[in-house]
């Protein structure tokens, strides 16, 4: 995630093609592909935004807003379509296809980008995922302990403690971003508990009218928190030690944030359309906007792209808004993933041991 765009002390699609639950009984839901696609393109432009000069109080508003829920949405779909995962070898081995071998991968690209356009000496560390990349070792490991909260009681309360008590621990702030890990984990379990009729009640007409005062309140609460606190406390990253605060700030900061994502997501969700549109295919595509788009953002930050005097002005914002939409739905299209689906999900099978008949397992 990026840098938070205050100067206070620091602190962060289901984009990975999750494992399909049941269908609807119409067959798939399109809803799911449609919040997807419109999540990914709330956290492009989150990224977009991040690197833009003098951003002013508005743009912080609406960067402290968008962050927290978008990530949220992402993870709670990510655990609602994996409730039927089982520690099998098939199961595990998808796991690693789809989500640790593009991360390895990508890890190995982005490194090298970062030493052609900034720090020839950037040292690559697969156990330091960089920026955007911590996503996909999360998800595996929240994968994993999928059979965990199908078992545990109150598990949704179980890992809230959890990352509660994370934000007291500076040794969660070290490789692989453990302390990401924990403090996202709950929106992942709470996608484990959620069933069909939790989706349908946020679709309710009524849940939709009521959202928008809830939203307009959220934006104002964002408006008046910007100079107050770090954006970073946002990103779920760091400890309330590393932070700078008293230790029970991490703790009540977790369940505030909880609490504040699961009624931004709510409302967010009730506007999202229910049946095929045109961006229902985009949304099947997230995987691929979520890892290219950081190369574009990137690559226009190392290049002084935003230090032109255009990204200064009302004008340059609105056209960062508007291309980080465009560009990341471009990398979302069926070209781009017909280009790059050999290498993001490839089944691997010459690297499978071959099962008693002969065949890969």
């Amino acid at each position: 995630m990026p840098s938070p765009l205050t100067s206070k002390p620091p602190l962060s699609t289901a984009v990975a093609a999750p494992d399909k639950a049941a269908p609807a009984a119409g067959g798939r839901d399109h809803f799911f592909d449609n919040a997807k696609y419109l999540a990914i393109v709330l956290v492009a432009m989150g990224h977009a935004w991040e690197p833009l000069p003098g951003s002013g109080r508005l743009v912080e508003t609406a960067y402290t807003f968008v962050y927290t829920f978008h990530m949220p949405v992402f993870i709670l779909i990510a655990g609602y379509f994996s409730r039927g995962f089982e520690l099998r070898a098939d199961r595990v081995w998808k796991l690693v296809t789809s989500l640790l071998v593009p991360y390895v991968l990508f890890e190995i690209l982005y490194t090298l980008f970062h030493r052609a356009l900034e720090t020839p000496d950037f040292e690559l560390s697969p156990l330091s995922p960089y920026w955007l990349l911590w996503f996909l070792p999360a998800l595996f490991f929240w994968r994993l302990s999928t059979p965990l909260w199908q078992a545990v009681r109150a598990p949704v309360l179980v890992s809230l403690a959890i990352a509660a008590l994370a934000t007291l621990s500076p040794a969660a702030d070290g490789p692989l971003q453990i302390q990401r890990i924990l403090q996202f984990l709950p929106f992942y379990v709470l996608g484990l508990r959620l069933g069909p009729h939790h989706f349908e009640l946020v679709r309710r007409t009524w849940v939709r009218v009521a959202s928008v005062p809830v939203m307009i309140a959220g934006l104002l609460l964002a408006y008046w928190l910007v100079p107050r606190i770090s954006t970073s406390w946002f990103f779920r990253k760091n400890s309330a030690e590393a932070m700078g605060t008293a230790d029970w700030t991490g703790p009540a900061a977790t369940v505030l944030l909880f609490l504040g994502a699961v009624v931004l997501g709510a409302c967010f969700l009730s506007w999202v359309p229910k049946g095929r549109t045109w961006m229902t295919a985009l949304g099947t595509g997230t995987l691929y906007g979520y890892l290219l788009h950081g190369f574009v953002v990137r690559g226009l930050r190392y290049e002084g792209v935003y230090d032109l005097p255009f990204f200064r002005t009302t004008a340059g914002t609105v056209a960062v808004t508007a291309g980080a939409a465009v560009m990341v739905t471009l990398l979302c299209t069926p070209p781009v993933r017909r280009l790059l689906r050999p290498v993001l999900e490839s089944r691997m099978a010459w690297a499978k041991q071959p099962s008693a008949s002969g065949r890969p397992s």
